[in-house]
């Protein structure tokens, strides 16, 4: 049998802006072309929607929501990737990019509802171009090619004017890359020259499955038997991740097809909360990983350049204290919706069964109140 560890990086092919210890590295292909104020902000925005994350976390476990997916250490592949959304643009994800929601504008109290159970998918995919979060593995994938079908035929692609053109970024996780909507997906976009970057989550766990079972290469070498160019960067690293995405977007937009990003980093906690990662994983490794933690590693650098400071911290962990009181008062105060609700968004106008239906439903409903 053949024992290759296919999750270990060549660090020839990994894109490494800024490594572990906080310290800036040049690549020959891609560079950093923003100031520190961006990071500040990135940083932010990391701290930010980890402490909307354990505070999800400890929501569920207190038995206020249902269940809830961690995202706990892919903050930066999130925020990186999410940074280089242009305003024509329209984000796909699946169910863990609670980071990307947040910078696409979606209340993360709006986001709890989804998984208390008050709702279903409650905010406007529209007008903040942040699709339904997709709990079919890999379904997204041909949902986002087909929307960038769309923008093909729409004229918004290939434009002259860059500020005219839109194009689509899906993600998904490395177990979604062995299903066959996401196979189906790269052979469309790649077929269609569609304006897609499939931003792919290396997280190394495909819930207990190991990445080393699921492929035999790297996955972002699977992309090449679809044509389709692809890259792999350092996952916990804000400023690779934004400069690939910024690259694969540009292209995209531009008319030149579709990019497969292979995002490296590492789910630090479970999959979700009905999971137990000490069942199938070392401590060892979590401890390897932890070394590489995207966010201790942008305040490094951030400190050692002078951006930020103690009391920049300080003030942080206030403001992220105070977003925790109103993540939590917030998911208490969710509506409990009516049962006549269930009916509204089935049909524009309701067919006469459905209208039945409701009529027994209700007067079922009104029974118990007699009682």
């Amino acid at each position: 049998m053949d024992t290759r560890d296919v999750s270990a990086p060549d660090a020839a092919d990994l894109i490494q802006l800024l490594t572990p210890t906080g310290q800036r590295v040049d690549h020959a292909r891609f560079t950093w072309r923003h100031d520190d104020a961006v990071l500040v902000d990135h940083l932010r925005t990391m701290v930010l929607a980890r402490r909307f994350d354990s505070e999800a976390t400890a929501l569920q476990r207190k038995g206020e929501l249902g269940l809830w997916v961690p995202m706990l250490g892919q903050e930066a592949a999130q925020v990186g990737s999410g940074a280089a959304v242009g305003p024509h643009d329209m984000v796909f994800p699946s169910y863990r990019e609670h980071a990307v929601a947040m910078m696409m504008g979606v209340d993360p109290v709006t986001m709890l509802g989804t998984f208390r159970g008050t709702t279903m998918v409650d905010w406007d995919s529209q007008a903040l171009r942040f699709h339904l979060y997709s709990f079919v593995i890999g379904t997204q994938a041909l949902h986002a090619v087909g929307y960038a079908m769309g923008l093909q035929r729409d004229g918004l692609v290939g434009n002259d004017d860059p500020d005219a053109n839109g194009a689509v970024v899906v993600y998904f996780g490395d177990g979604a890359t062995s299903q066959g909507d996401v196979n189906e997906a790269l052979v469309f976009a790649s077929s269609y020259a569609t304006p897609t970057v499939f931003f792919v989550q290396n997280n190394q766990w495909a819930i207990s499955e190991p990445i080393a079972l699921q492929s035999r290469i790297p996955l972002y070498q699977r992309a090449s038997g679809f044509g389709i160019p692809a890259v792999r960067v350092d996952g916990n690293d804000v400023l690779a991740v934004q400069a690939v995405t910024e690259w694969a977007m540009n292209r995209a937009r531009s008319g030149e097809g579709p990019t497969f990003i292979e995002a490296f980093t590492y789910r630090m906690g479970a999959h979700t909360t009905s999971d137990d990662p000490t069942k199938y994983r070392r401590r060892e490794e979590e401890q390897a990983w932890r070394a590489k933690d995207p966010v201790a590693r942008l305040t490094l650098y951030l400190l050692g350049q002078g951006a930020i400071d103690k009391a920049w911290l300080d003030a942080l962990d206030a403001e992220a204290d105070a977003f925790g009181v109103r993540i939590r008062e917030g998911c208490l105060a969710l509506p409990v919706p009516k049962l006549e609700d269930l009916w509204a968004h089935t049909y524009a106008t309701l067919p006469d069964a459905l209208v039945a239906q409701r009529a027994d439903q209700l007067a079922y409903e009104a029974s118990f109140e007699e009682a």
